[in-house]
């Protein structure tokens, strides 16, 4: 077991150690980072003082991510994709689990409302949708267009100088674009500067913060393009993975993190055998059956609040004894 765990189960027990990310999912391919996820337990101090934690742990070098159990159940509470995956993993992916992990495990529907599931995984999928959606578009402008759109970004930032610097009160300070004379740019921004006796720190400062928005966006253009394209793929297999995971879940099906039936269909989308086109109209139409699936759905309409804090109760006790 790696360091990270064994610094913390020398206060804390471990209720649960699984895969996360795409070994979890089943769609881990060659060169694949495995990532870890789980729950540990307030010691017999934090229960009985004022000192529990209440935010996860991460260990960026080892790709492990442990969420202490007042966090899982106020996440789990709103049916957090994240954690919620963290309870459906198969048996066979679990790498330590106490009697409180298998308590977390067997409740687990204790969870599953369908304002909740509705709300958590339908929001999930439409705010990737709309990141991809982005990217592919901004990849796909003019350059004359990325120069207005860089322009707005600076603008943007600008807008926020006047908190953190010498209001302007004897000169200007304004950009515009025009064409430009460089080879590789139609257009480009220029900026109209006259300062009349202005802190020069400031001025630097300033000029500064616009230069960092130029450089961001100049990384966009550097990039590396294959890369970039197998991040989007990837990005659009779970994007069709959280409508799948949530339609299960609306379905009564339970948690399903790895998707045995849909393995072929999430490795073929981030292996690039889809379009784009055709990732929109598969999110589109799962969208339609998510919203179908929801009117029909037989899981409750709101959390038991009573039988989430009678779990947590049982649990704490077990921690005392």
């Amino acid at each position: 077991m790696n360091k990270f765990i064994k610094e913390i189960e020398k206060t804390n027990k471990i209720a649960l150690l699984t895969y996360g990310g795409s070994y979890a999912y089943g769609t881990n391919v060659e060169g694949s980072d495995i990532d870890l996820r789980g729950i540990f337990l307030p010691s017999k101090l934090e229960i009985l003082s004022m000192t529990s934690g209440d935010k996860a742990l991460t260990d960026n070098e080892t790709d492990t991510v442990m969420y202490p159990l007042k966090q899982m159940i106020q996440l789990l509470c709103n049916a957090n994709p994240n954690t919620i995956e963290v309870l459906g993993t198969r048996e066979q992916d679990i790498f330590i689990i106490s009697e409180e992990g298998q308590m977390l495990r067997k409740n687990v529907n204790l969870f599953l409302t369908k304002s909740k599931v509705h709300s958590a995984f339908l929001g999930y999928a439409q705010n990737q949708l709309r990141r991809l959606k982005n990217a592919i578009a901004r990849d796909d402008l003019e350059q004359t267009e990325k120069e207005k759109h860089i322009l707005q970004s600076v603008e943007k930032r600008m807008s926020t100088f006047e908190q953190s610097y010498a209001p302007i009160t004897n000169g200007e300070l304004k950009l515009h674009i025009e064409k430009s004379n460089k080879e590789d740019l139609e257009e480009e921004i220029m900026i109209d500067m006259c300062l009349k006796n202005y802190p020069l720190r400031d001025c630097k400062k300033m000029l500064d913060e616009m230069a960092i928005t130029l450089k961001q966006y100049g990384k966009l253009n550097h990039r590396n393009k294959k890369k970039d394209e197998q991040h989007l793929l990837k990005h659009s297999m779970h994007l069709v993975r959280l409508y799948l995971m949530g339609i299960d879940i609306l379905q009564g099906n339970g948690i399903k993190t790895y998707r045995e039936d849909d393995r072929e269909l999430l490795l073929d989308i981030r292996n690039g055998k889809y379009s784009y086109e055709q990732i929109y109209n598969m999110a589109e139409k799962l969208e339609e059956e998510f919203k179908d699936v929801l009117q029909t759905s037989k899981l409750p309409e709101k959390l038991d609040y009573n039988k989430i804090n009678n779990l947590v109760a049982e649990i704490n006790k077990q921690m005392l004894k």
